[in-house]
């Protein structure tokens, strides 16, 4: 179970733009940060430290040796958690509930950004992905499904070679499996 502050750090709106970017690109300097995100270096440094509390990002030596510098990187790569996890204590399970609401949100206006722009210049040959289905599942099953995914999306993830020269575009993957009704 991911600590409760885990989840709200990253949850923030500018805080999981900045946990992706790391994740995306690496290792990163904040004005980089800042000039990437079009947000202040204060902000972002302000933004850093509170995902460094929370063991999400960490300060790493500048690669040049130049102490002058603030370099971050991803120190976890993956959070898997539940709003039922936090089913103990009223005050945690209110701000997992409100953090998963924000990354739903988050992750429709990805959806809804995509249509919108899906046919720019820099889009050209992706299709994007729309998989879905429905069936039965036990709530151990469902976790079991959860897990394959993720570990699907990993082993996909690292038999990509980014040294091959390709011509690549960040590709946001998400999904949601749960209980509905036809």
């Amino acid at each position: 179970m991911e600590d409760i502050s885990v989840i709200t750090a990253v949850h923030h709106p500018l805080r999981r733009r900045i946990y992706d970017y790391l994740l995306l690109y690496g290792t990163s300097q904040v004005t980089t940060l800042a000039r990437a995100l079009e947000s202040q270096v204060g902000s972002i440094s302000h933004h850093l430290r509170m995902l460094e509390r929370a063991g999400v990002v960490e300060r790493v030596p500048d690669p040049d040796g130049d102490k002058r510098t603030s370099w971050w990187a991803v120190a976890r790569r993956a959070l898997t958690w539940s709003t039922d996890d936090y089913a103990d204590s009223p005050s945690d399970a209110l701000l997992a509930r409100e953090a998963q609401r924000q990354g739903i949100r988050m992750q429709i206006e990805r959806l809804q950004q995509w249509h919108r722009h899906r046919h720019d210049p820099a889009y050209v040959g992706y299709d994007g992905s729309n998989t879905e289905t429905t069936t039965w599942a036990s709530p151990d099953e469902l976790r079991d499904l959860s897990a394959r995914l993720l570990a699907t999306i990993r082993e996909w993830q690292d038999g990509i070679d980014l040294a091959d020269d390709q011509s690549r575009t960040p590709i946001f993957v998400f999904a949601h499996a749960f209980p509905t009704v036809p």
